[in-house]
């Protein structure tokens, strides 16, 4: 398989090309042949014109590359390699929605032949690539794992807005059905990643390790926002706090925050509803996903308590939020816990105005029911700088008191400007 596609013999085919699947599709076609290939024509017509639809990716990441991008089953067929990188989000509930990468495998069970290989990177539970996934593509196609295809699955690392920890720099975990399959899956992500890869004994090890990932970095912002509600009752900075700690060599460098995204924000649920399926309760998983999906309210509540000590008139009162990404320098606003600030704050009645240098107002319209405002008034009862984006960076204490009211109050929930506002009422998380 690694020699047909070095010498262009056989093609690989990227199958969803969002934010995870795009530069993978990419970065394979600047050394070999690639399909990529997704359901959403208007998004396939962008990028065959060199525009990434997630404002990821600039024009000249299309320059030089060997790839066609389709949504036809035909031109797929032509894969001998695929990889699946379709989303894994969770539904209201917070249940795993399996539906993306079950109909990611119905697509591959219509195309796949014997000799060829699949392999998963979507984030999923231990066990889902071959208890879900491969029955389908078993199933569609008449062939079985093993004899007639190889199944493989390899974790995305991708993270959105990061420039550093691209995907050649990142070393690869790697897993396959048997021995032959391993070597073979390593040997084709070896052909882009410059930083190696790491070989995981079986699948089911592979999509644990992905799953804890985001686990670990969730609990320990969960701890971090559950110690920024005490310190808060006991009047100290949080952000002083984890100053001073983080002068000792050990002590992990994690601050409180609004926790959304598709990974910190989704992928423990995946883990939790598995451990529950197997009749265990996953007690610290849980609590630490309760404090986080419950900061949003914290937020609203403690911006609202100091309008009503000033004024007594919530309804009357105007708040400006900063931001609506899940994330610094991004546009992306998939369960984005400003949508939830938000809420909260029109729970009360307050006046909210949005604003955001990367987000598209009609798509925040269309997912949660809010768009930006055209134009950021003044006089506002607070301003939440919910996401710490660059361009806020050079904000000053006059700039915010030119654009809220006497008594004020800057909710400074990632600690941007801690002790350089002196004319407004500062909080931080």
């Amino acid at each position: 398989m690694y020699h047909n596609l070095i010498e262009k013999k056989s093609k690989l085919a990227v199958i969803g090309l969002g934010y995870v699947g795009l530069p993978i599709a990419l970065e394979f076609a600047r050394k070999i042949s690639v399909i990529g290939f997704d359901i959403n024509e208007k998004r396939i017509e962008m990028m065959k014109k060199s525009v990434d639809p997630s404002n990821e990716l600039e024009k000249e990441a299309f320059d030089g590359c060997d790839i066609t991008f389709t949504n036809s089953l035909d031109i797929l067929r032509e894969a001998k390699f695929f990889i699946v990188a379709v989303p894994t989000p969770v539904d209201e509930h917070n249940v795993p929605d399996l539906i993306p990468v079950q109909k990611a495998s119905e697509t591959i069970g219509k195309v796949l032949k014997k000799g060829d290989y699949v392999v998963f990177e979507s984030t999923v539970y231990p066990g889902c690539t071959e208890e879900d996934c491969l029955p389908i593509i078993e199933k569609l196609s008449g062939l079985k794992n093993l004899t007639d295809f190889k199944l493989g699955y390899s974790p995305e690392r991708i993270n959105p807005g990061d420039k550093l920890h691209t995907l050649a720099k990142i070393i690869k975990v790697v897993s396959g059905c048997d021995e032959e399959s391993l070597e073979q899956i390593a040997k084709v992500y070896g052909i882009v990643v410059e930083a190696g890869v790491h070989k995981a004994s079986c699948i089911k090890v592979a999509e644990a390790a992905k799953i804890i990932e985001n686990t670990q970095r969730d609990l320990n912002i969960a701890l971090m926002n559950e110690l920024s509600i005490i310190f808060d009752m006991m009047n100290i900075n949080t952000y002083e706090v984890l100053e001073a700690a983080g002068t000792k060599w050990n002590f992990l460098k994690f601050q409180p925050g609004l926790v959304g995204g598709h990974c910190i924000g989704v992928d423990p649920y995946y883990l939790t509803y598995k451990a529950n399926a197997l009749g265990y309760d996953a007690e610290v998983i849980l609590a630490g996903r309760n404090i986080n999906d419950n900061m949003a309210k914290y937020v609203a509540k403690k911006v609202v308590q100091h309008i009503i000590k000033h004024t007594g008139d919530v309804r009357t009162s105007k708040v400006l939020i900063k931001g609506a990404t899940f994330k610094e320098n991004v546009s992306d606003i998939r369960n984005s816990k400003v949508a939830d600030v938000v809420k909260a704050l029109k729970s009360y009645y307050v006046n909210v105005d949005v604003e955001d240098p990367y987000a598209d107002s009609d798509e925040l319209k269309h997912e949660y029911g809010f768009g930006l405002s055209e134009k950021t008034g003044k006089e506002y009862d607070a301003v939440i700088v919910a996401v710490p984006h660059k361009e806020y960076a050079n904000l000053d204490d006059g700039y915010f008191a030119g654009i809220t009211k006497q008594h004020g109050m800057i909710a400074d929930l990632k600690g941007m400007y801690r002790n350089k506002i002196k004319n407004r009422n500062y909080w931080s998380l």
